[in-house]
């Protein structure tokens, strides 16, 4: 593990404050009255309710109006009694059940061989870990960005690949970098990308978009089941401004032979195009995923092995796409028991999307289901970026297919895959507001998961996830907890003494531009695409600017 960093929490310091009544509704004092009911009778040794502390403390004044089952709920169910020995019984009659196969038996459905049916109501514990731990991945893309216009690096990864997980208190997750990710700022999303005010930059073109790790540890492959290549694309805080750039028009995917796929065009350029003379971006986002993936399946050929591509906000639509283009070109197919007899099996691609908007059409989702590729979008039903594009004509529409066939409505978008809805108000933690920016927040989102159980049933923080990250680039924390909002960022804001005295902007180790053997294997991912879909494919085009 790695040294404790000074950009984060080391200590969850809310560990012991009790929390106040008011978070607690009367609709969920009732919903529990049958279960109180249930241990009336029960021998006085069965300890139900446990209090927070050794000894017991006298009522605060928030309390003296309750009745004793009410006392008890409310003790039951404060978020901070985190005795797990002691709580583990009463989980389980409230059905807050621990699934006690290993992740290793069943990670194909976890990754949605079946579509996640009966994982979602209630939430599967360990799927509800996976998503955490993907969602984490993912805002990982933020932690590690300089947004900082006044750093000539504005728009970079402030961390080297080679100690990416460790500068972010991640080097227990067992994962490695292998790829960082660029793309041209040279498009028409003026509010995404983030550019210096310096005269001297390191690029005047490209953005930093996200990573390709693997999972490399013995250990978290074995608790895996399987080694994991990981996609995590760079998306927005909180910030919705990119949405008023999306013109909302469909263009063909030309990953494909199918004309009737198409894609929203500003997704679609931001992932294919490219800048001639520029080292970062020569080579479209794009193509720096298929021939970075190419180069991980063959050197763990034989392997079991997922693909697993995750993104918040703009970065959850360049996750599907991306997912898309790996199985529409086949780099995720594979020979059978290398006979060459035709017959092939699967790797497994998952994307799993927070906040994402819709991407494409309903051939393109038709497209993606047919392909197998499996989608899990995590949601706060009160963020408006799942809504767009698509207002007028979208998944919920009866006559899509009629509209978008028959009339060949130019603006008909569907979401893609399975849908887990969250609100943010059933959180006795957040504020009940319905701001924009605070409902779109990734780590909110990871909060919610964390907290959700099933329809119906209360609010209860399952893996004890420090609800101070809540803050971490937002203020939707009650202010009873003490946490300050939008407290991460870096010491001195990343300044330090040079040998002179003077605070300035340390110098950074030179970035890495692109691999030398990316062309040879962007042209194995072309051999590829052409040997299965012949001539009628001949359009595409792979390489450098």
């Amino acid at each position: 593990m790695a040294a404790s960093s000074k950009l984060f929490l080391n200590k969850n310091i809310i560990h012991n404050k009790p929390i106040p009544i008011t978070t607690l509704s009367y609709s969920s004092l009732n919903c529990y009255n049958s279960l109180l009911s249930r241990y009336k009778n029960k021998s006085p040794s069965l300890n139900i309710i446990t209090s927070c502390s050794s000894s017991p403390s006298p009522p605060s004044s928030s309390e003296t109006n309750l009745t004793p089952e009410q006392l008890k709920i409310k003790h039951y169910y404060d978020p901070h009694n985190q005795d797990r020995d002691q709580d583990q019984d009463r989980d389980r009659d409230l059905g807050f059940d621990e699934d006690d196969r290993e992740l290793s038996d069943i990670w194909r459905e976890i990754q949605g061989s079946k579509n996640w049916e009966g994982l979602l109501d209630p939430l599967n514990s360990h799927l509800r870990k996976e998503i955490i731990r993907y969602g984490e991945f993912s805002q990982a893309s933020y932690d590690s960005f300089d947004f900082d216009p006044h750093s000539k690096y504005c728009g970079t990864c402030k961390y080297q690949g080679a100690h990416f997980f460790e500068r972010l208190e991640m080097a227990d997750r067992g994962y490695q970098i292998s790829r960082y990710l660029y793309a041209t700022s040279n498009i028409n999303l003026p509010n995404f990308f983030q550019k210096s005010k310096m005269s001297s930059v390191w690029s005047t073109h490209a953005n930093w978009m996200g990573y390709v790790a693997v999972s490399t540890d013995d250990t978290e492959i074995a608790r895996l089941g399987r080694r994991d290549i990981l996609i995590a694309w760079r998306g927005t805080v909180t910030y919705l401004e990119w949405i008023c750039d999306l013109k909302d028009i469909l263009r063909r995917a030309d990953f494909g032979t199918d004309p009737t796929v198409k894609i929203e065009s500003g997704f679609y350029d931001l992932y294919t195009k490219k800048e001639r003379g520029c080292k970062y971006c020569s080579f479209s986002a794009r193509e720096q995923v298929l021939a970075e993936v190419k180069r991980l399946l063959e050197y763990y050929d034989g392997e079991e092995i997922s693909i697993t591509v995750t993104g918040h906000s703009l970065g959850a639509a360049l996750a599907l796409i991306s997912a898309y283009d790996i199985a529409e070109v086949g780099l995720n197919e594979i020979l059978c028991d290398g006979k060459g007899d035709n017959k092939s099996s699967k790797i497994p691609v998952t994307v799993f999307s927070f906040a994402g908007p819709r991407v494409g059409n309903l051939k393109f989702k038709e497209r993606c289901d047919e392909l197998g590729v499996k989608v899990l979008r995590i949601v706060n039903v009160h963020d408006v970026v799942p809504t767009v594009p698509g207002i007028i004509t979208n998944e919920k529409f009866q006559f899509q297919k009629y509209i978008e066939e028959a009339m060949s409505f130019p603006w008909s978008y569907a979401h893609v895959g399975v849908e887990l809805a969250l609100d943010h108000t059933e959180s006795p933690f957040l504020k009940p507001n319905k701001d924009p920016g605070s409902a779109h927040n990734l780590e909110a989102l990871l909060h919610l998961v964390d907290g959700y159980h099933s329809k119906g049933r209360g609010f209860r923080l399952a893996t004890r996830r420090d609800i101070a990250l809540v803050n971490k680039n937002c203020d939707l924390l009650r202010r009873e907890y003490g946490v300050p909002p939008n407290w991460r960022q870096d010491e001195n804001k990343g300044m330090v003494r040079n040998c002179d005295g003077r605070w300035v902007l340390p110098e950074r180790p030179r970035l890495e531009g692109h691999p030398p053997d990316m062309a040879e294997h962007l042209k194995k991912v072309l051999r590829n695409i052409n040997d299965d879909n012949g001539s009628s494919n001949g359009k595409q085009q792979l390489g450098p600017a």
